[in-house]
């Protein structure tokens, strides 16, 4: 099976002379739920913006569905969904408004459009805020317009940088079962998040990075493996590997 998402052997950053990856090599297969980790400054933000487009590799290739940027920037980017940590809307639209923006640029009919929304709304609790600007909505209210954007395409990838911070005990709750919605669905997910307890219990494998460099990579188990801590939590695990620091 073809991945989804292929990353091979990625060296880039914002300086040629100081790069933040360092042959950065991993892929995600339809239907895959990865968690992203490692310390500030490892490289997990810089390593989305690649994957996004936003920054180009020095050297090596990020293919989504077999394709790259350059050979088809419309295919490549309509393959993905994204939501960072950082909500980013337009001051002057409403939530609805976000939501039939996402519909046009994404080709979503009015039918499929409207049938997605509504339930996206209610399972967020944000029918009643659906005329209201977005400068009048709180920062987890404005980070669930983002995660309603994303999940209402229903793309084969979502792209998700630290979706918790800002939601409520209920909106968290709502995410992760709609993660697991999607995934069972064959979509896949690459979610980088440092509430390594939840992300635990939901994905697949794990990447872990440290200073640039994949130093481990795998399921729970093989993390117990390369650390030596058999039955250890991800949180002990990832402690434990980024103190070595030894790429492996």
């Amino acid at each position: 099976m073809q991945p989804i998402l292929e990353v091979d052997g990625i060296t880039g950053g914002y300086s040629r002379l100081q790069p933040v990856l360092h042959n950065l090599s991993f892929h995600v297969q339809p239907g895959e739920m990865i968690g992203l980790i490692g310390l500030n400054g490892a490289g997990k933000s810089t390593t989305i913006k690649h994957i996004l487009g936003l920054m180009m590799p020095h050297q090596g290739e990020i293919r989504l569905n077999g394709q790259t940027l350059a050979a088809s920037q419309e295919k490549y980017r309509q393959t993905f969904a994204y939501v960072p940590e950082s909500p980013l809307l337009y001051e002057e639209l409403n939530v609805r408004e976000h939501m039939e923006l996402t519909a046009m640029a994404y080709g979503l009919d009015k039918a499929s459009y409207e049938e997605r929304a509504a339930v996206l709304l209610k399972q967020f609790q944000m029918d009643a805020y659906q005329e209201r600007l977005s400068s009048h909505l709180s920062k987890g209210m404005r980070q669930k317009v983002m995660i309603l954007c994303a999940f209402l395409v229903q793309p084969e990838l979502y792209i998700i940088d630290e979706p918790f911070l800002g939601l409520d005990p209920l909106s968290m709750r709502s995410l992760l079962e709609l993660l697991v919605s999607v995934k069972q669905s064959g979509a896949s997910i690459l979610i980088s998040s440092h509430i390594l307890a939840t992300i635990e219990r939901y994905c697949d494998r794990f990447l872990v990075l440290h200073q640039g460099k994949l130093i481990a990579s795998g399921p729970v188990d093989a993390l117990q493996a390369a650390a030596g801590m058999p039955s250890a939590s991800l949180d002990d695990l990832f402690c434990e590997l980024v103190t070595r620091g030894d790429p492996r």
